[in-house]
């Protein structure tokens, strides 16, 4: 635990933090680096450490600008009402804030963060490039090896580890469980107040994306639990050349975690071609 957090607080002293907006209603922001904004947007019971792996690496060839959405980790939470509409609106004007409504932005989206991401392409224009990975919302079959358990339940650490243990085995991870993958779900598990679920189990993603006119990235790990790469992949990508997508063999859902070199690599090179 004392190396997993000391790792952590490495790669917070590495950027500057900024809560951004009135009080109530505050996102918080993280930037890293130099270059062309680049936005990443963390997943459903998640946080700006879903990019811990990644944040230096693209930080070396761009602004890197990593948020809490409204409603996790540091971030304000929305009204207990709001919808997905109004997550994207919030985010949207923090945007605005940080960069300015005309900035020309890359933008990256991992899960439910891939929806969000879309809505944002959509809404807010001035998107170059989108990258998502591990898309979710996109209404199909999911193949999860074993029902996940309900972590609240938990009222001893032990358990409450034991069962966020288990989650991260059946949805996010193909591989063993690391002490710093662990500590990340924990900690944004514990930090989470917006239910994503119901977007990230819709269809509401093809309606996103099918008006874009963006280059797009798709990346999925192979053993992806939210989804089957294979049928969404070329259902996605459907004769529009300005689409890509790829799979990344080994990997599971986290997949910018699982398979961080392959990943940023990939990232690299989609968001630095012209």
């Amino acid at each position: 635990m004392e190396s997993t957090q000391a790792l952590m607080a490495t790669l917070k002293n590495l950027g500057s933090h900024a809560l951004v907006g009135d009080v109530g209603q505050a996102v918080s922001w993280r930037r890293f680096g130099a270059g062309a904004p680049l936005v990443l947007l963390h997943g459903g019971h998640g946080s700006w450490l879903h990019w811990i792996r990644n944040i230096e690496q693209l930080a070396a060839s761009h602004e890197v600008w990593v948020l809490d959405m409204p409603g996790f980790g540091e971030s304000d939470a929305l009204p207990p009402d709001a919808s997905f509409n109004a997550l994207v609106d919030a985010i949207s004007l923090s945007i605005a804030q940080i960069l300015g409504h005309e900035t020309a932005i890359d933008l990256a989206g991992f899960s439910f963060g891939s929806v969000v991401a879309s809505a944002l392409a959509l809404r807010r224009g001035n998107v170059r490039k989108l990258a998502l990975l591990g898309p979710t919302g996109h209404g199909g079959l999911r193949r999860e090896s074993s029902p996940m358990v309900n972590w609240r339940r938990s009222t001893a650490q032990a358990d409450l580890l034991a069962d966020l243990k288990k989650n991260l085995e059946v949805l996010m991870l193909h591989g063993p469980v690391d002490p710093l993958a662990l500590e990340i779900h924990r900690y944004s598990c514990l930090h989470t107040r917006y239910r994503s679920k119901q977007t990230s189990q819709s269809a509401v993603l093809p309606a996103l994306l099918e008006p874009l006119q963006l280059p797009i990235l798709m990346v999925w790990g192979e053993h992806d639990a939210t989804g089957v790469p294979q049928e969404i992949g070329p259902r996605y990508q459907d004769a529009r050349p300005e689409r890509q997508w790829k799979i990344i063999p080994g990997a599971g859902h986290w997949v910018q975690y699982e398979a961080a070199d392959f990943t940023n690599d990939l990232l690299l090179d989609w968001f630095n071609k012209c």
